[in-house]
């Protein structure tokens, strides 16, 4: 459904060249659901938003962005109109920022239908009450506004947006970083039903490890805008800075991981200014000498898994 082939996205500054992304590959299948991971800065979003060439006019994209065997980078301004929403779709970042405050929520929804001519304006409403009642909200709060609903309500009306024109791709960009707990944990429960009875691929983008591994079958991880490591959500993660995300979340009843957390020092560099050799060894408690000269790719790592480290390469 989605393949991301050597994608690179460049942003053009007064100071210079910037690489946000460089060379990611990445695949998606119908029914399938990927976490994408990392750090702030890893060139996540960066990676979400260049999907649909949503990015600013200062960045430059190379590579082929496929969508359904078509490639985006490739589409006129009309094909690219008709393919947002109704063939792939993004759930932003903060519900609050993404709804029109003055306007109600199910003129919202129904918007991608109306503008598509998917529907008229008579079947939009009945779509919109059908999408409400889909995400778990009563079809009355069609006529609320933003604000008038809480923090998982609204993201649950994202998700009624992004699903408005039945697109084989959804991308989630962070979809529940701003809720609670018992929140984040009801709209998990959502996006996997709906990737079950929809046959909706899904990319899914977080930096809490714990939430893509409860959703996606596969997970991906970024640093310095490269891909570090890729593999099935269930199995162990093999580089030094998948397994350092991962431990960097302290144990629910464990005083030793709350008050010694086992992150890592120090911040993911400047993409103006990348570490020779592997980006990740500045910061790596085990790099080697040659880790600082000699760039790694992706290679195999056993478990259907790929990481880009020598360590892995000598253990395999």
């Amino acid at each position: 459904m989605l393949e991301l082939d050597g994608l690179s996205v460049t942003y053009r500054l007064a100071s210079g060249d910037v690489p946000a992304v460089r060379g990611v590959s990445l695949s998606i299948a119908a029914g399938e659901a990927v976490g994408l991971a990392g750090e702030s800065g890893s060139g996540k979003s960066t990676v979400a938003l260049s999907i649909l060439r949503l990015l600013p006019r200062t960045a430059r994209i190379d590579g082929r962005i496929l969508l359904d065997g078509e490639d985006v980078v490739a589409m006129n301004w009309g094909r690219l109109r008709a393919v947002r929403w109704s063939g792939a779709s993004i759930v932003f970042q903060g519900a609050q920022h993404g709804l029109n405050p003055v306007r109600r929520i199910g003129d919202q929804i129904a918007e991608p239908l109306l503008v598509h001519r998917l529907a008229s304006a008579s079947q939009a409403a009945v779509r919109v009450r059908e999408l409400l009642e889909q995400v778990g909200l009563p079809a009355w709060r069609a006529r609320s506004y933003p604000h008038e609903l809480s923090g998982g309500q609204r993201q649950r009306v994202m998700i009624a947006m992004a699903l408005a024109c039945s697109p084989q791709l959804i991308i989630a960009d962070e979809p529940t970083t701003a809720l609670d707990l018992m929140v984040q944990a009801q709209v998990l429960t959502l996006i996997r039903h709906l990737i079950a009875s929809e046959d909706i691929a899904l990319l899914m983008i977080s930096h809490d490890l714990s939430v893509l591994a409860d959703v996606c079958d596969r997970l991906a991880v970024m640093y310095a805008g490269r891909l570090v490591e890729t593999g099935p959500a269930a199995s162990g993660f093999k580089h030094p800075y998948s397994q350092a995300l991962s431990a960097a979340f302290p144990t629910v009843g464990d005083p030793a991981s709350r008050l010694a957390p086992r992150g890592l020092a120090g911040d993911p560099p400047d993409p103006a200014e990348l570490p020779g050799g592997c980006s990740f060894h500045p910061r790596c408690p085990v790099a080697l000498e040659s880790c600082a000269t000699s760039p790694v790719e992706l290679r195999p790592a056993g478990d259907d898994r790929l990481a880009a480290c020598v360590l892995v390469e000598e253990k395999c």
